[in-house]
């Protein structure tokens, strides 16, 4: 992989080919991706969906919006720091009008789209909507569907919803958002479909990153790019695009600390015990006396928190320099964090993060609830949209059909799009508004 070709500014339906020392300096093409995903529709119900902690009372612990802007920082700040060290190495880059802002511009922008197509009710909410197709009312479609398209409902993927979403009419232009060509494929975490799954121990084949509904834009993106192909044949399997190892760096260093950081905040992880993990990741780093001077436990783990997220971007950007060449080859099976040599602490963090925090029992009590929610919305609006599609809707189907928007009213002749199509629906919800909807379809009555 070259990266003259990986670093496109070319966007969906284009007639020609865009240059970056033609662009206007006062907003580039990388920044309006940016822009573009910050007004868009879905990137605003992020902030009512659910990071770590389900519909919490308290102000300060993270949704997925505030996750995904502080992601896009750290993004930002990973680009900038790896496009110095780029040019340096392909001063070609430089004669072509490229920065080491473009850099950071690109992984901004595919971090903060990066949950973009996540469901509500956090982690679970995969898993329930493939649950419910793979043991739940869902699996009398199986049959009428191709392995691929059965795949990617049992495994559903806020990946490959998040591409769907980037990549979908309906968002106010033909093509989607039209991002830059270089920024979907920061994007791209996993760019393959969902099967075959997990083929190798290869980073790429750890999730999938593309529905069968977009494999031709998928495919479009990848080969413009320039991506190597994993492997021969008809299935489509890439390997990344070597800003997506930035984009998910920055994913990682923020779910670790910060998700950290709340459940010290929220009381469900003691502090004093807390910050001894947090001191081992930071003791090059730390100011004792100040420090000890914070008065507050939340300035004293804000404190540690800042200088861990600053001392694991240096990390992960000095091993991406140090495999660039391993990156661009395909190489490189690993994400950078796994790669760094404070993967010992880290992984202390993760774990009392899991037992503690994720598998704490207000968390697992709303998830349970999610999962109950989500089952019967797939349910009602599955047979609502079927129905009508078939013409043999119950007065029932016709009403909740119309509940939904427009754009999920399909009357394609494809199951597999008629079911996506409310999988998208669905998961585009909100916490409170999948609660609302709920309601009103099991009858109680909402003012």
């Amino acid at each position: 992989m070259n990266w003259e070709q990986l670093l496109s500014l070319k966007r969906a339906g284009d007639t020609h080919k865009r240059f970056r020392k033609d662009q206007d300096e006062t907003r580039l093409g990388f920044e309006v991706d940016f822009d573009r995903i910050v007004f868009s529709s879905p990137f605003r119900s992020l902030q009512d969906k659910t990071q770590v902690i389900p519909l919490s009372d308290t102000d300060f612990v993270h949704t997925r919006l505030t996750h995904s802007m502080e992601v896009s920082v750290v993004g930002r700040s990973l680009g900038r720091v790896v496009g110095k060290q780029l040019l340096k190495r392909h001063p070609h880059l430089t004669d072509l009008g490229y920065t080491f802002n473009d850099f950071g511009s690109i992984v901004a922008a595919a971090a903060l789209s990066h949950d973009i197509g996540n469901p509500p009710f956090g982690h679970s909410g995969e898993q329930s909507i493939g649950e419910y197709f793979n043991s739940g009312k869902g699996l009398r479609f199986k049959s009428d569907l191709s392995a691929k398209e059965w795949q990617d409902l049992i495994d559903f993927e806020g990946n490959a919803n998040g591409f769907k979403i980037l990549t979908q009419d309906g968002l106010g232009v033909q093509d989607g958002l039209r991002l830059s060509y270089a920024t979907l494929g920061a994007f791209m975490k996993y760019p393959k479909e969902s099967l075959p799954k997990k083929a190798t121990n290869h980073v790429v084949d750890k999730k999938f990153g593309c529905f069968q509904s977009e494999k031709q834009k998928f495919v479009d993106v990848a080969e413009n790019l320039g991506l190597k192909k994993m492997r021969s044949g008809q299935d489509i399997s890439y390997f990344r695009h070597p800003l997506a190892y930035l984009v998910e760096a920055a994913d990682d260093i923020c779910y670790t600390i910060i998700d950290f950081e709340d459940g010290i905040n929220l009381g469900l992880v003691d502090e004093e015990f807390a910050l001894e993990y947090m001191i081992k990741l930071v003791q090059h780093k730390i100011d004792i006396k100040k420090y000890h001077s914070l008065g507050l436990k939340k300035d004293r783990v804000s404190y540690l928190r800042a200088l861990a997220i600053s001392t694991l971007i240096d990390e992960a950007a000095t091993i991406f320099i140090e495999n660039e060449t391993a990156i661009l080859e395909g190489s490189f099976d690993k994400s950078l964090l796994d790669r760094c040599k404070y993967e010992a602490q880290i992984n202390d963090i993760i774990n009392i993060s899991i037992d503690k925090i994720y598998n704490s029992k207000s968390v697992l009590e709303k998830e349970v609830a999610g999962y109950k929610v989500l089952a019967d919305l797939l349910e009602v609006f599955i047979n609502a949209v079927n129905n009508t599609y078939l013409g043999k809707a119950s007065n029932y189907d016709k009403l909740t059909f119309m509940l939904l928007p427009q754009e999920f009213k399909h009357a394609s002749d494809s199951l597999y799009d008629r079911i996506l199509g409310v999988c998208a629906y669905v998961s585009g919800m909100s916490d409170s508004y999948a609660i609302l909807v709920h309601k009103k379809i099991s009858g109680v009555i909402v003012s």
